[in-house]
C-alpha cells in the first residue's frame, strides 16, 4: 500500500510516498525561506503562487526517484493537509489531490496538519503507542494534547496570544537578527550566558496547561531599550541565551504539569521548535519524563508525516469524498 502525502500548509510544499504505515519509499521538499526572509514572515499571497509553481515539478521528482510508473495501479491511497494553515497555500495542495484522486481513481483523505505533527513521532518511534501526551510546537502552535488513541485526541492546554516559534520570529526582528528567528537564536544561545539576563517564565505560577510568550517579547523589548538608552553594547549572545532559557523553562514546566495531572509520562514532542537544542536538551535530562522526539528533517512541515496521519486515518475506515474543503481554522 503506497501513500501519497501532500503538504501545503504554510510555505513548505512536501510531498511523500509511505510504504505502510512507516517505510517512506521517497519524499521531496520545497522551501520558500529565502523568499518571504526579506519581508520577516510569510506573505500569503506570494507562499500559495509558489505552491502552484513548485507542485508538479515537486510530484514528477517523486515519481521518478520511487520510481513510479503508472500511478493509478501502484498508489492506493492520497493523503493531503485541509487545515488548520493558510487558506491560498492549503487550496493548491487541497485541489491538487482531488485532480490526482479522480484522475488515477484513488481513495484521498483529508489530514489535520497537527495530527502529522503528531505521526511525526509516531513514524519515528515504534515503541510510541497511545495513550501518550503530545506537544506541537512550532512557528503556529504551542499545543498539548493528550493522545487516547489514534484519532481520539484531547487538547489540554494552548498559547493565550503568540506560539514559542512566533515568539522567536519577533526576538530575532528585535535583535536585528534574520529570518526564520528560532535557528538563528538557537545557535548563538549556545555560546553566550543563560543566566545573564533574568527574563520571566511566562505563566511559571499558573496551574493551568496554558502558555503565553507576549509578555516574554515585551521583556526582551525593554531591556534591549534600556541597554541601548544607557549606551551599553548588546550583548546578543547572552540575549539568546536568556532568552531561550526562559522559553525552554515554559515549555517544560508544562509539559510536567500535564504529565502530573494526567499520570502519562510518555511526552512526543513535534513541530519546528522541537529542532531546538536547548529544549531537546531538557527534555532528554529531565527524569520525569519519556521523551520522544523526532529527526530533526522530521521537526518541520512535510509530506511523510501526512501521508503517516493520512494511512492510519484510512485504516481505521475513514475516507473523504471529491467535495472536501480546506478549512484554515481547523481543529484537531
Amino acid at each position: 500500500m503506497l501513500t501519497l502525502g501532500i503538504e501545503t500548509s504554510c510555505d513548505d510544499t512536501g510531498l511523500a510516498l509511505l510504504e505502510g504505515s512507516r517505510n517512506v519509499l521517497a519524499e521531496v521538499l520545497s522551501s520558500q525561506t529565502e523568499i518571504h526572509a526579506p519581508y520577516g514572515g510569510v506573505v500569503p499571497e506570494v507562499a500559495s503562487r509558489m505552491h502552484e509553481e513548485k507542485f508538479l515539478p515537486l510530484l514528477i521528482k517523486l515519481l521518478e526517484s520511487a520510481q513510479i510508473k503508472d500511478p493509478s495501479k501502484e498508489i492506493g491511497l492520497i493523503a493531503v493537509t485541509v487545515g488548520p494553515g493558510l487558506m491560498g497555500s492549503l487550496l493548491v495542495g487541497v485541489m491538487s489531490a482531488k485532480g490526482l484522486a479522480q484522475a488515477w481513481g484513488v481513495p484521498m483523505v483529508g489530514v489535520n496538519h497537527l495530527e502529522g505533527h503528531i505521526f511525526a513521532n509516531v513514524m519515528a518511534h515504534e515503541n510510541l503507542c497511545p495513550p501518550f501526551l503530545s506537544m506541537v510546537v512550532s512557528g503556529g502552535h504551542t499545543e498539548i494534547y493528550l493522545v487516547r488513541d489514534y484519532g481520539d485526541y484531547e487538547l489540554l492546554g494552548k498559547t493565550r496570544d503568540d506560539a514559542a516559534g512566533e515568539c522567536y520570529d519577533k526576538v530575532a526582528k528585535i535583535l536585528g537578527l534574520s529570518y526564520p528567528g528560532g535557528p538563528v537564536i538557537d545557535k548563538l544561545a549556545q555560546k553566550g550566558d543563560p543566566l545573564a539576563f533574568k527574563f520571566p517564565v511566562p505563566l511559571s505560577s499558573s496551574n493551568e496547561v496554558e502558555f503565553s510568550f507576549s509578555g516574554l517579547k515585551t521583556a526582551v523589548l525593554w531591556t534591549i531599550k534600556k541597554l541601548k538608552a544607557e549606551g551599553k553594547f548588546l550583548p546578543i549572545e547572552d540575549l539568546c541565551a536568556s532568552f531561550q532559557k526562559a522559553v525552554v523553562a515554559s515549555l517544560l514546566g508544562k509539559v510536567r504539569l500535564a504529565v502530573k495531572k494526567t499520570g502519562i509520562k510518555k511526552v512526543a514532542i513535534s513541530g519546528g521548535v522541537s529542532a531546538n537544542s536547548g529544549l531537546r536538551a531538557a527534555l532528554k535530562e529531565d527524569g520525569e519524563i519519556e521523551a520522544f522526539i523526532p529527526p530533526i528533517r522530521m521537526c518541520t512541515d512535510n509530506g511523510a508525516m501526512i501521508a503517516a496521519a493520512g494511512f492510519s486515518k484510512y485504516m481505521r475506515g475513514e475516507v473523504d469524498k471529491l467535495d472536501i474543503n480546506p478549512n484554515p481554522s481547523l481543529r484537531l
